[in-house]
């Protein structure tokens, strides 16, 4: 592939891949230690929730960054910052300890990550757009399995089971989670000046309300908002529908997932064959999403559902790929990290709020009656109207207007 002998992507793509790693081992090492130190199921699920709620701020922190830092610094300084964060952890015991770390790690992933997105288009040719980002998005989501994987080998080392380590829970884990990131620093330094970074009285003001100023960003957050929602509504009811509706296993449940990750692998090899109208194939993908999600829903048999499943990740991974490219060369240069700060927001917002909202809408309905003698269950109706909600967000995806330029000089490195 052309795009990795490109010495400063592929630095950038093994930097995420690595710390990628370290951030999955990390989220589960926060939720072992919360349930060691409380045995409550809720504290654990704090946990999740500190992964969703700083988000509005890590995105204000990345706005006004990114009016005044290059993007290279700006991911320089984050990574360094997760690795003062993450190694301090095991150092002190308590709940509200573990909280405040687990808020500030995550308003840091987020400038980070907006800066990354940002970045690609400095590192990658306009063409290859979609296929960076695709590997970008495999560098981060790529990691769980072989996360949850190395946190359980690590947790099950002797070293655990006595002395300091067995008075500081995952002490060992959080270690090498910041070592992950302090890798992920020592590459990006080798990258060049990244461009961005205006004077605070130029036209980037900073806000990251500002973003939704941007006719291409207003374009986008639809798209965006909608695929949130289909992840979150099938990660909250899937493992229901999996047992419940089709009287299937965990494992069956666990296959379910993995294929999500199979078509997620489809979707990026699809998406350099799908034209180059990256807002016409955004919509395409969100609609693929919202009738997947509507066939998944009243789908009677597990075979049926894996196929859906296949679908559905391919259909994600396409509309989040060509929506972060159309941002990458649609938005000018000074204002892309204020756009990718609104884009992750949406993002993990959304992916929370409706992963909670759809979970409580399906746990306080009954089973519907339908006319004649058939009758639909909550978990499936919810899915059901889901599917057709994000059917008609992918509508509003519409062609908008962009700039004669996207691009501004930059200093040389």
């Amino acid at each position: 592939m052309q795009l990795l002998r490109r010495p400063d992507f592929r630095r950038l793509l093994i930097g995420q891949g690595i710390s990628g790693l370290g951030d999955w081992m990390g989220t589960f090492a926060f939720m072992a230690l919360a349930l060691t130190e409380t045995e409550s199921s809720a504290a654990v699920g704090g946990i999740l929730a500190l992964r969703l709620l700083p988000a509005g701020l890590g995105g204000s922190v990345a706005a006004r960054m990114a009016a005044r830092w290059d993007r290279r610094r700006i991911m320089l300084t984050t990574d360094l910052m997760r690795v003062g964060v993450v190694a301090v952890v095991p150092l002190v015991q308590g709940l509200w300890w573990i909280y405040v770390w687990a808020f500030v790690l995550e308003a840091t992933s987020i400038v980070f990550v907006s800066a990354r997105d940002a970045a690609v288009p400095d590192l990658a040719d306009e063409e290859d757009l979609p296929v960076a980002n695709g590997l970008m998005m495999a560098s981060s989501y790529g990691g769980i399995p072989l996360g949850a994987l190395a946190f359980g080998g690590l947790a099950a080392l002797p070293l655990n089971d006595s002395g300091w380590f067995a008075e500081h829970p995952q002490a060992l884990v959080f270690w090498i989670d910041a070592l992950t990131f302090l890798a992920s620093a020592v590459l990006i330094a080798r990258l060049p000046r990244l461009g961005g970074g205006t004077a605070p009285e130029e036209e980037s003001s900073g806000r990251l309300r500002d973003a939704w100023r941007l006719p291409l960003v207003r374009s986008v957050m639809p798209a965006t908002a909608a695929v949130a929602l289909g992840l979150g509504a099938l990660f909250s009811l899937g493992i229901a529908l999996i047992r419940d509706e089709l009287s299937a296993s965990n494992t069956e449940f666990g296959i379910l997932i993995a294929l999500f990750g199979v078509g997620a692998g489809i979707g990026l090899a699809l998406t350099r064959r799908l034209g180059t109208d990256l807002l016409t194939t955004t919509r395409f993908g969100v609609t693929t999403m919202g009738l997947l999600v509507t066939s998944m829903s009243l789908s009677p048999e597990i075979w049926l559902t894996y196929l859906g499943a296949i679908g559905f990740g391919a259909g994600a991974t396409i509309a989040l790929t060509s929506g972060m490219s159309a941002l990458q060369s649609g938005v000018r240069e000074s204002e892309r990290v204020l756009a990718f700060a609104a884009f992750h927001v949406v993002i993990r917002i959304g992916l929370g709020v409706a992963a909670v909202v759809t979970g409580a809408i399906a746990d306080g309905l009954d089973t519907v009656q339908l006319p004649g003698d058939s009758s639909i269950s909550a978990i499936r109706l919810v899915l059901l109207g889901c599917g057709v909600v994000v059917v008609l967000a992918a509508q509003a995806v519409r062609p908008v207007a962009t700039p004669a330029s996207t691009t501004e000089p930059t200093a040389a490195p």
